[in-house]
């Protein structure tokens, strides 16, 4: 057998989201959801990438992967669920992927409100899995980003133009933990582009150009030139560590310019495409 996995069940829910931290070397530390449920409805929870094992720490629920990429759970049919004070305590479920390990606080609600039945696992429940080699060093990161600077043309076709600003992902490379994006920008205008920053998220595809959202920032481990302005053309290799996000979902690159001017231009990269990326 593949994987083992000890199940329970619980039927309804109603989910509580925290905010997870993040670190300066792009690991997320997230607190464990609370997700409230009760008889009567199974809910699934889908992933990004295949389900390696899971844990059910209560002896009231049980669940099974009737997918690769999808985990169900639910109250036993013959458990009698004790509620002296709600909410009542049914323990912790943790699934674990690939790439990330996810930690969720089941507790007994009951009550006749409408509850979810499907719950994304997405970058703010997720803690990735530094298993295997070390982490490369900075010395090592400038190597391959070099390496990847070298490579001309742009394979991926992925771009973006707004204000006179057109922004072109290159090349998206892989190596080991590690994900290389090359990006060119280009100043198509008379008026030098002064940066304030570029910054990575993880954002919905619907509201990845809004301005007002929330979204997970990601900070690249590496980034190969410093440069604070450009009056023509600007190409830089970030590199961020690998992570696992839904069809939902895009990264979004945003190049901000200081004020007064204040442009801005965002480059959008889905799934598909960290999925298509080169080997260093």
């Amino acid at each position: 057998m593949q994987r083992i996995i000890l199940i329970t069940c619980f039927y309804g829910l109603f989910t509580i989201p925290t905010l997870a931290q993040h670190t300066a070397s792009g690991n997320f530390f997230p607190e464990k959801q609370s997700l409230f449920i009760r008889e009567g409805i199974t809910l699934h929870f889908t992933s990004p990438e295949p389900i390696q094992y899971v844990d059910i720490s209560s002896k009231e629920l049980v669940g099974d992967l009737p997918v690769d990429n999808v985990f169900r759970i639910k109250i036993k049919d013959d458990s009698a669920v004790e509620v002296e004070n709600e909410p009542h305590d049914l323990g912790v479920v943790t699934i674990i992927g690939e790439k990330f390990i996810a930690q969720y606080d089941f507790k007994y609600a009951s009550g006749n409100r409408e509850l979810p039945t499907l719950l994304e696992i997405g970058p703010e429940n997720m803690r990735p899995l530094n298993i295997g080699a070390a982490p490369l060093t900075q010395n090592e990161l400038r190597e391959f980003s070099l390496q990847a600077y070298k490579r001309k043309g742009n394979k991926k076709g992925l771009y973006s133009s707004q204000y006179g600003i057109t922004g072109n992902v290159n090349h998206i490379h892989t190596l080991d933990d590690y994900i290389f994006l090359d990006i060119t920008y280009t100043n198509k205008t008379n008026l030098k582009f002064d940066i304030d920053q570029v910054s990575f998220r993880v954002a919905d595809k619907k509201i990845a150009k809004a301005t007002n959202v929330q979204a997970i920032e990601m900070e690249p481990v590496f980034t190969l030139f410093e440069k604070e302005s450009f009056k023509r053309k600007y190409r830089n290799i970030y590199v961020l560590e690998k992570f696992s996000f839904p069809n939902n979902k895009v990264v979004t690159i945003e190049l901000a310019e200081k004020q007064l001017s204040g442009r801005t231009l965002v480059l959008e990269i889905d799934y598909i495409d960290l999925l298509r990326a080169d080997t260093l």
